[in-house]
């Protein structure tokens, strides 16, 4: 599954964990994505890969658009 995101500077995703893997693209922008305990700083063309079950969040440094990939599909995300 593949989506686009987009956060304002300042905005912030709250930590979850979830059973998907998840890959994370930072299209435009910069981001501090909150990882098991470590902040990791992306900005566009870079990218980050998040384990299944694990704790992770995010800053958006500068308004920014992140593409996330997720596999297996993300059922609940299908309708948002």
């Amino acid at each position: 599954m593949l989506m686009e995101v987009a956060f304002k500077a300042g905005g912030i995703g709250e930590s979850h964990s979830h059973l998907h893997e998840q890959i994370s693209y930072c299209f435009k922008g910069k981001v501090a994505f909150h990882i098991d305990g470590e902040t990791l700083r992306i900005h566009a063309g870079q990218s980050v890969v998040i384990p299944s079950h694990t704790e992770h969040g995010v800053t958006a440094l500068e308004d920014n658009t992140l593409r996330d990939a997720f596999t297996p599909l993300r059922q609940e995300l299908l309708n948002t």
